[in-house]
């Protein structure tokens, strides 16, 4: 099977350089072993169980939740417009690297950049009437987060056709899920915030891998110095 993917993948893209290994170690230690520091895992979506064709596995999501490099999961039916699209998901200036990847990955197929601000409005109960009295301070707060990371990715690609839009929602995965429609590639940070007990994917994350109709590509938000994207 290993030697049929291989050659099969070589008549594809004759000038790619395909090499094969066969490991006896369990799935996801060689994964990111073969990644090593600079590398980037590339999964399918089909798990064993009986939802394969809509949920990731254990073996990617175990990968995705420890890999220290970017990871795609392939996903989605060829959805996307025909110019080309990659939607990134923007938090605040943490996520400067992943929209630079992003930027990078959409020069390099010719589409577009959308970076896409996402928030709830009503994130805990306790902080629903203080935010309804400061709505507009709030919209600015939000927009100012994602005015920043546009601001510099305009300037470093200036070639580059970037849309921005900011959007407020019940449901923040609900919102990327229904972008991922429209796109060739959704690129996403990777890891939780530090904090958390053991390596976990947040919740938008870990609905986005399973369920977006487009290829996600998941980047850590720290560490750059563990990976390049040449």
């Amino acid at each position: 099977m290993l030697d049929e993917t291989a050659e099969a993948v070589r008549a594809e893209f004759p000038s790619a350089h395909v090499t094969t290994e066969f490991s006896r170690s369990d799935p996801v230690t060689a994964l990111h072993r073969a990644a090593a520091l600079h590398g980037t895992i590339v999964v399918g979506n089909r798990g064993r169980g009986g939802f394969g064709s809509l949920l990731l596995g254990s073996v990617g999501l175990k990968t995705a939740a420890g890999a220290k490099t970017p990871m795609i999961v392939v996903r989605g039916a060829g959805e996307a417009d025909e110019a080309g699209v990659v939607v990134v998901g923007v938090r605040d200036e943490h996520d400067l690297e992943c929209a630079q990847y992003a930027a990078r990955e959409a020069e390099l197929r010719k589409a577009s950049l959308r970076l896409l601000h996402v928030w709830n409005m009503l994130q805990s109960v306790g902080d629903v009437a203080t935010m309804l009295d400061n709505i507009g301070d709030v919209v600015s707060e939000h927009v100012e987060k994602l005015k920043a990371v546009t601001d510099r990715i305009r300037d470093e690609y200036p070639d580059l056709t970037v849309q921005a839009d900011a959007e407020k929602s019940v449901s923040v995965a609900g919102i990327l899920v229904e972008a991922s429609h429209h796109a060739d590639l959704l690129v996403m940070g990777g890891r939780r915030s530090p904090g958390y007990i053991g390596p976990t994917l947040g919740r938008v994350t870990h609905t986005l891998v399973h369920h977006a109709h487009c290829p996600v590509l998941l980047v850590p938000r720290h560490g750059q110095e563990l990976w390049s994207a040449s």
